[in-house]
């Protein structure tokens, strides 16, 4: 995989827009969101995003809220997204990444953290948690 979006220079890498997913799914409420470099392991993608929300309402908003910040941030759009119809488990496709908002139940009984439980945990600092996460 490459390390920037489509190879391009002055595009963000695949890191840097998985840090503003996982920053877009805490600006929304999204719990325990992690960074997972699965692509040694995979080799289909780089990494997957995941969050758990608690309610499916709360799983669309992460969703739209993903969207945006990773377009604002100079990365395209999804390639697919799947699970919108329920919203227990949306899958988010970005080719180089994956993002999983998902229910809290759901991602306690796929447990994609313990499929994947060899893979890198990568860093991304969350907001100070000295400021409201919605702005108040």
């Amino acid at each position: 995989m490459s390390s920037t979006i489509a190879g391009r220079a002055d595009s963000p890498t695949i890191r840097e827009l998985c840090v503003e997913a996982a920053r877009a799914c805490f600006d929304k409420g999204g719990e325990d969101t992690v960074i997972l470099g699965v692509g040694a392991s995979l080799g289909i993608t780089d990494a997957f995003v995941i969050t758990s929300a608690s309610s499916s309402r709360q799983v669309r908003t992460i969703t739209e809220a993903v969207e945006l910040k990773v377009k604002a941030a100079g990365g395209i759009a999804p390639r697919y997204i799947e699970g919108l119809s329920d919203a227990r488990w949306v899958l988010m496709d970005y080719g180089d990444f994956v993002v999983h908002a998902m229910l809290g139940e759901a991602r306690d009984f796929y447990r994609l953290d313990g499929l994947w439980s060899d893979a890198d945990a990568w860093e991304w600092a969350a907001p100070d948690p000295a400021i409201s996460r919605f702005g108040l």
